[in-house]
């Protein structure tokens, strides 16, 4: 009788250096990924660094009730939820439409410069690229300067709470949408071309083209980068909004992962930090849950 451990052993000693090479990968992830976890046990309790993990006195949801019941908790909240939206709208379909127009391009010279300037910033150090966006949008910086031209006071941008969001997402886009736009080129190679002279036998424009071909044809990679978009939604980088915001922009700036920042690190209520840290990882491992069904029915396309 073949068992799927008959099979395994077979498929082994046929492929053992594929094995040997995932190895690695396997022990990093275990190492790093899995075996942290543990550490999670920290949210429900009263943590102390003098007394370990195991030592320190157990206080149930208390962190979690305290999260929940705070000041903040809707503020960051709301924050969280705002800026990941707003990178859903506007960031996450900009490296599609960057390359869909690469690939219409028919000047490969040029096309090569459009990528090579587009990937730049993705290799820019965050803190040279958040030292730029202070500069630029600094009273007296170069946007700033522009804006007074258009009626603007000169005031620095960023200690305006009405801005921060603004500055957030354009500095996203920037700095992300010709790296991210890499998975979407490659998606756009693998399109049949035969389909384009067929198209355009039957008298289809470019629009059409892409309309009927090339966006059908990228929309599984679409639906997956979704997905995982999803997965990240209350996960905001907390390096770029730790290095821009101030305490004079906390209302519209403030984060989850910057107040786990601050209650954990600057506060040392490691215990409170680690239970909002879970219940964000929760939400998220509920939101890729949900949008990894929703796509899978919509579109046939899913993670697993």
């Amino acid at each position: 009788m073949i068992t799927k451990k008959n099979l395994f052993v077979k498929d082994f000693l046929l492929n053992k250096s594929l094995y040997l090479m995932m190895l690695p990968v396997l022990i990093y992830y275990a190492v790093f990924h899995y075996a942290p976890m543990y550490g999670a046990v920290i949210a429900f309790k009263d943590f102390s660094p003098i007394k370990g993990i195991l030592g320190s006195d157990w206080v149930g949801l208390q962190n979690f009730k305290d999260f929940i019941n705070s000041f903040y908790f809707w503020r960051i909240l709301k924050n969280t939820l705002i800026l990941s939206l707003y990178s859903i709208l506007f960031e996450f379909p900009a490296p599609i439409l960057l390359a869909l127009l690469i690939n219409e391009l028919r000047n490969k010279m040029f096309s090569r410069f459009v990528q090579s300037v587009s990937y730049m910033p993705h290799f820019i150090s965050m803190v040279v690229i958040c030292g730029i966006i202070t500069d630029f949008t600094n009273s007296g910086g170069v946007i700033n300067s522009a804006l007074v031209h258009f009626g603007g006071d000169g005031q620095a941008l960023l200690q305006k709470p009405e801005y921060f969001r603004s500055i957030y997402v354009l500095s996203e886009i920037w700095q992300k949408i010709g790296w991210e736009s890499i998975i979407y080129m490659a998606a756009l190679m693998g399109i049949d071309q035969e389909q384009y002279e067929a198209a355009k036998i039957d008298g289809a424009g470019r629009w059409r083209q892409i309309l009927n071909i090339t966006l059908p044809g990228i929309a599984p990679t679409i639906a997956i980068m979704f997905i995982l978009r999803m997965g990240h939604l209350l996960n905001v980088g907390f390096e770029k909004i730790i290095l821009l915001y101030n305490p004079v922009t906390y209302s519209t700036a403030d984060v989850i992962s910057s107040y786990v920042y601050r209650k954990g690190l600057l506060e040392f209520n490691w215990g409170f930090s680690a239970s909002v840290g879970l219940f964000n990882s929760v939400i998220n491992l509920i939101l890729l849950v949900a949008a990894n069904q929703i796509s899978r029915k919509i579109t046939k396309n899913g993670l697993w």
